[in-house]
């Protein structure tokens, strides 16, 4: 792997982790378009890790919020250590359903990522849930909730669509900010916790991985692996803020019909 190569494969990691895109999709789509060398596992371990201490840096309130309040808790309000354990309580229960997909059906999912034709299927119902949750937000006579309201059936729901989301082309934060919204919560609080919840989901598939590792760090330069985290975090940082901020007032159309004319291409490419 050049350092070039590195760069867009860091770039690519790290916006598409975190924008309603599909990365997993991407990341099979990018090396197989443009005939780039397959990453090594390498590779892969070291720019999840990068896009893991992206979104860590910018929740660290949340983060350090929720330490406080189960190690600490005299240092809050009752009613502030009640919300941050129940919202450490709802992330263990969302994040079950993904470990569950992750070490029982791993084989299934790998056999996924060998199909482009199988990503441009997966970008599509990507599509489609974006616009369904565009449609539900657009119906609710009353106001959508925050995450005060949530209960474990909403995260354990939110959980099930991460869990599917393993899929390649089927975004992990698009269906889970979709799945919160079609649970009746507003889009940055649905947004919140999809990527909170993607922090246990993001270290549990780096701490997998290690074990299969090996000799996956040889065959690529020092700078090529420096080169691709930098890149993964900075750019992974800049969309989790971008996403933040665009949720506030936009709906998600905008994703949906890029993640619609990306499967298509890839259908018909596929096919080709």
């Amino acid at each position: 792997m050049t350092v070039p190569e590195a760069l867009i494969l860091g770039i690519t990691q790290g916006l598409t982790e975190f924008l309603p895109v599909s990365s997993s999709g991407h990341l099979v789509l990018v090396p197989e378009f443009f005939n780039f060398s397959t990453p090594t596992l390498g590779f892969d371990i070291v720019v999840h890790l990068a896009t893991l201490l992206a979104v860590v840096a910018y929740f660290m309130r949340e983060v350090r919020k929720i330490v406080v309040s189960l190690v600490a808790p005299g240092r809050m309000s009752r009613p502030e250590v009640m919300f941050w354990r129940r919202l450490f309580l709802w992330l263990v229960i969302g994040s079950v359903p993904a470990a569950i997909a992750g070490f029982g059906f791993s084989s299934f999912f790998e056999e996924m990522f060998e199909s482009t034709l199988a990503v441009g299927i997966f970008l599509l119902v990507t599509s489609a849930l974006l616009l369904a949750s565009d449609l539900a937000l657009g119906r609710v006579r009353r106001e959508p909730a925050k995450l005060d309201k949530m209960k474990p059936v909403d995260a354990l729901l939110v959980g099930c669509f991460q869990a599917l989301a393993i899929a390649p082309g089927l975004s992990r934060s698009g269906s889970t900010i979709a799945a919160g919204v079609l649970l009746g919560f507003d889009r940055p609080s649905a947004a919140r916790f999809s990527f909170l919840l993607s922090i246990p989901a993001i270290f549990g598939a780096f701490l997998a991985s290690l074990g299969g590792v090996g000799g996956g760090f040889a065959g690529v330069s020092a700078w090529a692996y420096i080169v691709g985290a930098l890149a993964a975090a900075l750019t992974g940082f800049l969309a989790i803020y971008l996403l933040m901020r665009y949720v506030k007032k936009h709906r998600m159309l905008l994703f949906a019909i890029y993640t619609a004319l990306l499967g298509v291409l890839v259908i018909v490419l596929s096919a080709a």
